[in-house]
């Protein structure tokens, strides 16, 4: 096993942050209270966050250190039909288009959330189905990417979940690395 230190303070901090919000607010708090709006603001801050942190945090942090290719995209899926156990340092190309889906979804749905507490678009019928769709978009990706980050775990033999913890990926000498 090699130890790899990837993951910052900030960047984990943001994510188990972002997760414990959107849990909030999509099962445990009512839609129509203030709380439920000041979580969404909280959220809306630390995508803000994340995204100049996308631009100025370590390397691993950057998105363009993880911006997928078509040819990324598809060795990742040739090696996962073929069983050949392989992984990133950072994050998978499948893993990026995975995080920039859901900050592009939690952009939309802090934009119509906020667009309802206005004068402007308070009551439009719209805004309010198009941040039902996105919460309802939302929460499947979040699904599949928690059972990605499993199944990914089981066929790489890294612990994707303690790595999110610790900032650390362990990597078993046996599995390539792909850059």
């Amino acid at each position: 096993m090699t130890d790899h230190r990837i993951w910052d303070p900030f960047l984990r901090l943001f994510h188990w942050s972002l997760a414990i919000l959107f849990l909030a607010n999509a099962i445990f708090t009512d839609p129509d209270e203030t709380l439920h709006e000041w979580v969404g603001y909280a959220i809306a801050a630390l995508i803000a966050l994340r995204l100049v942190w996308g631009l100025i945090g370590p390397r691993s942090a950057r998105f363009a250190s993880f911006m997928p290719s078509s040819n990324s995209i598809r060795a990742q899926l040739t090696d996962m039909a073929a069983a050949r156990k392989s992984a990133h340092l950072g994050h998978s190309p499948l893993g990026a288009l995975m995080i920039f889906n859901l900050i592009a979804t939690l952009i939309g749905i802090s934009a119509t959330g906020y667009m309802m507490t206005t004068n402007a678009f308070w009551g439009i019928k719209w805004v309010e189905e198009m941040h039902e769709v996105l919460v309802t978009w939302a929460e499947i990706s979040v699904v599949a990417h928690i059972a990605a980050v499993f199944w990914e775990s089981r066929r790489s033999g890294i612990n994707l979940p303690r790595a999110m913890l610790t900032g650390v990926k362990r990597v078993p000498d046996t599995v390539r690395l792909d850059p």
